[in-house]
């Protein structure tokens, strides 16, 4: 992999990792004493770096980061380069897609249930409840499918076709395929990068008209902007968004990359 050849020239020193990234949005106590006003890493297409402060509490709770540690920060940073060959590339999404949807489904409904273990012991668990399904914005969101069947083997998915009017640069659909019973499942929506949120709004709709409450959505994506969760978040404060980061530089090359048509 391509950070897997880099010499570890900070640890030999003794020096100490510095955090590059700023985590946004956490919903818990500890953090929102230390972050009122922290600085987001700011990257322009000329290589330029900037710090601008951004106000980690204006997305809200049902914004879901998942917890930053090295793996993830490392399969963001291959995602991101450039120099990243296809097969790196395509290895280390769905590395990163696998964690997002187990993140997600960790948000479903279960119930507590016994068990009998081979040996004849009860064991107290737990069992997720049934109707649930998944629907993939095409044609980036098709890159999470496989990751939700790999958790999921049975589960049901829809997908929506959104592109943008050529004329009012308007996000408009063309295409929509859902279980006959959407209405009654709780819907994971996968769409791996959110950049203005435009597309994800209209597919929320696009739900909606089909009997889905935006408080059964669970929004998958990988990146995304602080503009993209706040205009998906203030047009349904119900719905949920899972990610892995939000940066004011959302990596847009991710689907022609990932399906090799860049």
């Amino acid at each position: 992999m391509p950070c897997h050849n880099q010499q570890l020239n900070n640890v030999s020193s003794g020096q100490e990792h510095h955090m590059k990234q700023v985590r946004f949005a956490s919903s818990s106590s500890s953090s929102s004493t230390s972050s009122s006003n922290v600085p987001a890493v700011v990257s322009s297409e000329a290589g330029d770096v900037s710090l601008q402060p951004v106000n980690q509490h204006a997305l809200g709770p049902q914004l879901k980061l998942l917890p930053l540690n090295d793996q993830i920060r490392e399969l963001q940073t291959i995602i991101r380069d450039k120099t990243t060959s296809r097969g790196d590339f395509v290895f280390c999404a769905d590395r990163l897609i696998r964690l997002v949807v187990e993140e997600g489904l960790n948000q479903l409904p279960y119930s507590e249930c016994t068990v009998t273990t081979p040996t004849g012991y009860k064991y107290e668990g737990v069992k997720f409840e049934r109707g649930n399904c998944g629907v993939s914005i095409m044609r980036s969101g098709e890159a999470m499918e496989q990751g939700l069947r790999d958790c999921c083997r049975s589960i049901r998915i829809g997908k929506i076709l959104i592109q943008s009017d050529e004329e009012t640069q308007k996000a408009k659909v063309y295409y929509a395929k859902f279980p006959p019973d959407v209405y009654r499942r709780k819907v994971l929506l996968m769409y791996p990068i959110l950049s203005t949120g435009n597309t994800v709004i209209e597919a929320v709709r696009v739900l909606i008209e089909h009997g889905v409450q935006p408080r059964h959505i669970i929004l998958l994506s990988l990146f995304s902007t602080p503009h993209g969760a706040k205009s998906i978040i203030q047009e349904f404060p119900d719905i949920t968004i899972l990610t892995t980061e939000v940066h004011p530089v959302a990596p847009t090359h991710f689907g022609q990359r990932y399906f090799g048509t860049d």
